[in-house]
C-alpha cells in the first residue's frame, strides 16, 4: 500500500519524472548561485563564457585585473589544476573535489550541461566552501590523524628493517637544518665542508641549536652516505656498561653474556659515521680507549683478546666547555685534540631570529600532523613576540612553547595574548621586542647616507616588501593564505612582513 496519497502532494509540485528534474536543477541553481563561493561557466570547447559576482574576488589572486581578461580564455589557461575539461570530455560530474591554486584551497563540484538530444555543450564549475579547512576541519582532522598512523607504521616498519640488518640510516639532510639568515649559511657551508672530509668533526653549540641534525646532514653529504649513521647520546648510558656499549661483548664474556657475543656501536658503524653526543660526559676511563680506537682504527671488544679493524668516521658534539674541561682534568687534552681536527661552531637560535617564521612554519605542520589537527595560524604580533625571545633551549624549546600553543587554541588562531601567556607560564621572560644592539659609532658612509637622505640597503628592501604583502593581502579580499601563494612566499613569512 502506498504511504503516499494524492492529497499528500501539493498541486504546485509536478508528478511526472521529467517535470521533476527540471524542478530540481532550477531549485539548485538558485542556491549555487545565492549560496556558493562562485561559479564559472565554460562552452564545449572549454573556454570561460560567464562567471558570476561572486567568482571575481578570486580574480586578482588568479592574476586577471578585470573580468573581460580572465573570461573568453581556455579555462585550463586561467585557473590552474581545473578538472572542467574531463568533466566536458567524460560527461559525468564531479560532485565533491578539492582544488588548490593561486587562490586559495576550495571545495568544489563541477556538473555537465546537456541540450535537448543530451550532447554535452558544456559544464558549470561551482566553488561551494572557501578556505576548505575551516569547513572540512572533521574530515581533515582525521585525514591527519590516519596520515600520523601511517607514517607511524613507516617509521616503524623501517626501524624493525634496519634491526635486522645491522643497519643504521641517516634521518636528515643539509635542507632539514631550516633557514636562510646569515648564520645559518654559515653553518651549512662548513657542515659541507666537513662532509667532503674524513676526518672528526666536533660539533659545538648549545643544547636544542641542531648539532644531532648537522651530524645526520654531513653524513648524508659524506662518501658514506650509503653505509651506517650509528648514534649513541653517552650522558644516557652507565658508565658500567659504556664499554660494552662502544666495543661490544666477546661470547661468553661475563656471566649472562650472550652466547654469540653482541657487536659494539664502533662495529655497526664500520664503513659509516659513529655520531657521540655529549662527548664532554664521558668518563676517563673510556676516554684513553676512545683515544686508541681513532688512532689505531680497531677496537678490543669487553672480554676478547682479539682486536678488530675498524673503519669509523666520528662526529662528535657537545654543549660544554671542553677547553674548561681539559684544564680541570676532567678531559683529555690529547683526546680533545684528536676530535678538534675540523670544529663547527652551531649557532643559537637567538642570533638566527629571521629564521624563525620558517622554523614556525615547520614545526607546527608537523606537529599538527602528530596530533591529527590542523597547523595553528599565527597572528604577526605571536610571531614577532616568538622572534624576540632569547631562546635559551633554542629549536628545541621553541617547538615546546609551539605545541602548548596548539593545545591552548579553542579556534586554531593563535594572538600576542594567547603567546605571551604560554611563554609566562614556561617560565620564559616575556620580551617586547628584540633588545637593541649597542650602537656603534657612525662610519664615514653612515654619515654620508645621513646627511644624503639615503636609507640603508636592508630598510629599503624591508620596506618594499612590506608594501608588496599589503598589495597582495588586498588584492585577495584579507585572504592570507592566497596572498602568500600569489607572493610566492610562506604563510609565516607573509604574517612576519605584515605591516604592524
Amino acid at each position: 500500500m502506498s504511504l503516499v496519497t494524492s492529497s499528500a502532494v501539493s498541486g504546485d509540485l509536478p508528478t511526472d519524472a521529467q517535470s521533476i528534474l527540471a524542478l530540481a536543477a532550477r531549485s539548485l541553481f538558485d542556491v549555487f548561485a545565492h549560496a556558493s563561493e562562485g561559479m564559472l561557466l565554460v562552452d564545449r570547447s572549454g573556454t570561460v563564457v560567464w562567471i558570476n559576482d561572486q567568482y571575481r574576488r578570486f580574480l586578482p589572486a588568479l592574476g586577471f585585473a578585470s573580468e573581460s581578461d580572465f573570461v573568453g580564455q581556455s579555462v585550463s589557461s586561467v585557473v590552474e589544476n581545473t578538472q572542467m575539461l574531463q568533466v566536458l570530455e567524460s560527461g559525468k560530474p564531479i560532485l565533491i573535489d578539492l582544488l588548490v591554486n593561486k587562490a586559495g584551497t576550495f571545495v568544489v563540484s563541477r556538473y555537465p550541461l546537456r541540450d535537448a538530444q543530451g550532447q554535452v555543450i558544456g559544464a558549470l564549475g561551482v566553488v561551494l566552501f572557501e578556505q576548505a579547512q575551516a569547513h572540512l576541519k572533521p574530515l581533515m582532522s582525521k585525514f591527519a590523524h590516519l596520515q600520523r598512523e601511517l607514517d607511524d607504521a613507516r617509521q616503524a616498519l623501517v626501524a624493525e628493517q634496519r634491526r635486522g640488518s645491522g643497519m643504521w640510516r641517516a634521518k636528515h639532510s643539509l635542507a632539514s637544518f631550516i633557514g636562510t639568515s646569515a648564520a645559518a649559511l654559515e653553518a651549512k657551508r662548513q657542515a659541507r665542508r666537513a662532509a667532503q672530509s674524513s676526518s672528526p668533526v666536533l660539533l659545538l653549540g648549545e643544547t636544542g641549536s641542531g648539532k644531532e641534525l648537522l651530524a645526520h646532514a654531513i653524513h648524508t653529504a659524506s662518501r658514506r652516505a650509503q653505509a651506517p649513521f650509528v648514534s649513541v647520546n653517552i650522558a644516557a648510558v652507565p658508565d658500567t656498561l659504556m664499554e660494552a656499549e662502544f666495543f661490544g661483548v666477546a661470547p661468553g664474556a661475563y656471566t649472562g653474556a650472550e652466547r654469540k657475543g653482541r657487536d659494539g656501536k664502533f662495529k655497526l658503524a664500520d664503513g659509516g659515521t659513529l655520531f657521540l653526543d655529549e662527548i664532554g660526559d664521558m668518563p676517563l676511563t673510556l676516554q684513553a680507549k676512545l683515544l686508541r680506537a681513532l688512532q689505531e682504527g680497531e677496537i678490543e671488544p669487553l672480554g676478547s683478546n682479539r682486536l678488530l679493524p675498524v673503519d669509523v668516521r666520528i662526529v662528535a658534539a657537545t654543549s660544554r666547555d671542553l677547553p674548561a674541561l681539559v684544564r680541570s682534568g676532567a678531559f683529555r687534552e690529547d683526546l680533545y685534540y684528536r676530535l678538534n681536527a675540523l670544529p663547527m661552531r652551531v649557532p643559537p637560535l637567538r642570533e638566527r631570529a629571521s629564521d624563525i617564521p620558517a622554523l614556525i612554519e615547520v614545526l607546527a605542520e608537523d606537529l599538527a600532523l602528530r596530533n591529527g589537527v590542523l597547523p595553528p595560524e599565527l597572528a604577526p604580533a605571536a610571531v614577532q613576540l616568538l622572534m624576540a625571545q632569547a631562546w635559551r633551549g633554542n629549536v628545541r624549546e621553541l617547538r615546546n612553547v609551539l605545541e602548548q600553543l596548539l593545545m591552548r587554541s579553542e579556534t586554531g588562531r593563535v594572538d600576542a595574548a594567547l603567546t605571551a601567556a604560554v611563554l609566562h607560564d614556561a617560565g620564559l621572560p616575556v620580551v617586547a621586542q628584540t633588545p637593541a644592539a649597542p650602537q656603534a659609532e657612525p662610519t664615514a658612509a653612515q654619515t654620508q647616507a645621513a646627511d644624503t637622505g639615503i636609507r640603508p640597503l636592508w630598510q629599503q628592501v624591508a620596506e618594499l616588501e612590506r608594501q608588496a604583502v599589503a598589495q597582495a593581502v588586498q588584492s585577495t579580499g584579507g585572504n592570507k593564505l592566497a596572498a602568500a601563494r600569489l607572493l610566492g612566499i610562506s604563510r609565516a613569512k607573509l604574517y612576519a612582513s605584515l605591516p604592524q
